[in-house]
């Protein structure tokens, strides 16, 4: 009897220290390298954030940084819900940073129950009017993350390019391109895929015609269904021209029906309205007409449809990789 149970335990350890050491194989590699920077109201940021820099990254080069937004998909008051799901978010874009060979950044902002309408992870309107300070204008305190990472690589003798490459999907997708139209002058290039069913329109007004112009008649279009607002939200109108510069990729699977319009969270109801009226009732029908809107703005994007695709982030990740590996060839 003694026996067999030696038996099982030495079995039992054995599995143990295998999966210990596959763990550690896997996870080495990211875990060993990761850094945790604790929230530093003082710098201007309220919560903390992962910073993961790959060996040999930035050697004899100026180093860049990839900023991917947190996402948890739930809302809860407990930090520690957000800040675990950030650092398995860096782990999962960590190979995407080796083989970009760039600095990976990652926050761990609170999507909250309380007050749930204040979709952080999405920024939306709520973010940017908001009187609680540890929610308000995260793109600021998403800037005063960047320049603390900055800060930090430099110390250890790296040279930190000032514009970032952005990356999200659904929630995270929505965050980047407004932190980006927020933003342009920080933004070396921005990524979007499925960005909730509507990126910002880059535009003050539209027609119901769908024409631009001082013969139609124009419909404001309030952030974040366009730019009409923006100056009375952050206290500057949008850069046109910097924003337009920016290489930009949206992609969509074709199958993929998630659509942000459709929660209270994400959208003020009449806002949602406007562009369900002006642009169509689903993600798929409005990409022609995003396409258009920012084409008419000058802006360099492109706009990605991947038949066979649904709401699958990694199915559609290659195109970001592809894009960013372009952009940084430049």
């Amino acid at each position: 009897m003694k026996r067999g149970i030696r038996r099982l335990a030495l079995a039992a350890g054995g599995i143990a220290l295998v999966l210990g050491t596959a763990a550690a194989i896997v996870l080495g590699p990211y875990a060993l390298r990761v850094e945790r920077f604790e929230a530093d109201p003082s710098a201007g940021y309220h919560a903390p954030f992962f910073l993961y820099l790959p060996r040999g990254a930035g050697e004899g080069e100026v180093l860049t940084i990839l900023v991917q937004p947190n996402n948890s998909g739930t809302n809860s008051d407990e930090a520690s819900v957000h800040e675990k799901d950030a650092w398995w978010t860096g782990f999962g874009r960590s190979g995407l940073a080796r083989e970009l060979g760039v600095a990976l950044l990652v926050p761990a902002f609170v999507r909250p129950a309380e007050d749930w309408r204040i979709y952080t992870h999405a920024l939306d309107r709520d973010v940017l009017t908001t009187e609680r300070v540890d929610l308000a204008r995260l793109d600021l305190q998403l800037v005063a993350m960047l320049e603390a990472a900055s800060r930090h690589l430099q110390a250890r003798g790296n040279l930190v390019r000032r514009r970032v490459l952005i990356q999200g999907f659904s929630a995270s997708g929505m965050f980047a391109n407004r932190f980006t139209l927020l933003h342009p002058d920080r933004v070396l290039a921005c990524a979007a895929g499925s960005p909730g069913g509507w990126p910002v329109a880059p535009l003050e007004a539209w027609s119901p015609e769908g024409r631009h112009g001082e013969e139609s008649e124009q419909l404001p279009l309030p952030y974040p269904a366009g730019v009409a607002d923006l100056e009375a939200l952050v206290g500057s109108p949008l850069d046109a021209a910097g924003f337009a510069a920016v290489p930009q990729l949206f992609v969509l699977g074709a199958l993929d029906d998630n659509d942000s319009l459709d929660f209270g969270d994400g959208w003020d109801p009449e806002h949602a309205e406007l562009v369900e009226r002006l642009f169509g009732a689903t993600p798929l029908e409005r990409l022609d007409d995003a396409e258009r809107l920012y084409a008419a703005a000058g802006v360099d994007a492109r706009f990605l449809l991947v038949e066979g695709v649904g709401h699958d982030r990694r199915a559609l990740q290659r195109h970001t990789t592809d894009f960013f590996r372009e952009v940084l060839a430049r």
